[in-house]
C-alpha cells in the first residue's frame, strides 16, 4: 500500500505597490532621492518574498507640485482588489494631508513603512493606529508649516521692494549680490514690453492689434515658445510692476530702486 504523502502548504505571493516621493529640493540631498528610497523599498521586497507589481514615483518642483502618481497607485488598488499592500518609506513619503490618510484607510490597504519599521492593517492595535495618526498630523504641520514660512519670506521681501515670486512677462528672476532672488529686465523680451506701452499710448492701435504688434516683434513665451495672449498682454499694461511700484496680496509697495 502506497501511502500519500499530504501536500505542503502552498505560500501565498504577496503583491504589492511600491511607492516613492521626493521634492526637488528633497532630491539633492541623498538620503531622499528616489534612487535611495527605491533601493531600500526593492531590498525589502526582497528579503520578504513580496513581488512589486508597479512602482510609483512622484517628483514635486516649484512648478509643479500635484501628484499625478499618486492618484494613479490610489486608482490601481482600486481597480486590483486582489492587491492590498504598499511599500513606502516613511510616513511624510506617502501623506500630504488628512484627505490622503482617509483615502488610504478607505482602501484597507496593508502599508510597509519599511524606514520606520511599522506596519499598519485594518486589525492593528489601536495604539498603532493612534501613534500613526499623530505621525500623520506630524507631517502635515511640517507641510504647513514650510508653507507658512515661504509666505512669510514672500511677505518680508515685499516690504523690502522686492517682487516676491516669478517673474513676470519682460523680466527674469536672479541672485543678487546680497544673495536674495530679485527680478531683473529681461534683455530679449524687455524691449519688446517696452513697446507695449508705447504702442498703447499712442491711442492708435486697439488692445488686439498692440498684441499683433508684439508678436510680430518675437513676442512668446521662451519656456513654451507660443504667443503671447492678448489677455496676457492686457495684465501687463495694468500692471503696476512696470511702472515701479507693485500689489501684493491686497497692499501696494514701492518697488527698491
Amino acid at each position: 500500500m502506497i501511502r500519500k504523502e499530504n501536500p505542503k502548504p502552498t505560500k501565498e505571493i504577496v503583491k504589492a505597490l511600491l511607492y516613492a516621493r521626493v521634492s526637488s529640493k528633497e532630491q539633492e540631498k541623498e538620503g531622499f532621492s528616489i534612487p535611495a528610497q527605491l533601493k531600500l523599498l526593492r531590498d525589502y521586497a526582497a528579503i520578504h518574498g513580496i513581488t512589486v507589481i508597479e512602482e510609483y514615483i512622484d517628483i514635486e518642483t516649484a512648478k509643479q507640485t500635484g501628484r499625478i502618481s499618486f492618484g494613479e497607485m490610489v486608482k490601481h488598488f482600486r481597480k486590483h482588489p486582489g492587491i492590498r499592500t504598499l511599500l513606502v518609506e516613511k510616513t511624510d513619503r506617502l501623506y500630504r494631508n488628512l484627505k490622503d490618510w482617509v483615502t488610504f484607510d478607505e482602501l484597507d490597504v496593508e502599508i510597509h513603512f519599511v524606514k520606520e519599521g511599522s506596519l499598519l492593517f485594518r486589525d492593528s492595535r489601536s495604539s498603532e493606529k493612534f501613534m500613526h495618526g499623530i505621525k500623520v498630523l506630524m507631517a502635515k504641520n511640517y507641510i504647513d508649516n514650510l508653507s507658512e514660512e515661504a509666505r512669510k519670506r514672500m511677505q518680508e521681501k515685499a516690504e523690502q521692494g522686492i517682487w516676491p515670486t516669478k517673474a513676470p512677462l519682460g523680466y527674469k528672476n536672479v541672485t543678487a549680490a546680497h544673495g536674495k532672488k530679485v527680478i531683473e529686465p529681461d534683455p530679449e523680451v524687455a524691449p519688446i514690453v517696452t513697446k507695449l506701452f508705447h504702442w498703447y499710448a499712442t491711442g492708435l492701435f486697439s488692445l488686439r492689434e498692440v498684441a499683433e504688434k508684439a508678436r510680430a516683434h518675437g513676442l512668446i513665451y521662451h519656456r513654451t515658445g507660443t504667443a503671447v495672449p492678448v489677455s496676457a498682454i492686457h495684465n501687463v499694461l495694468r500692471n503696476r510692476l512696470y511702472s515701479g511700484d507693485f500689489e501684493w496680496k491686497g497692499r501696494r509697495f514701492p518697488g527698491a530702486a
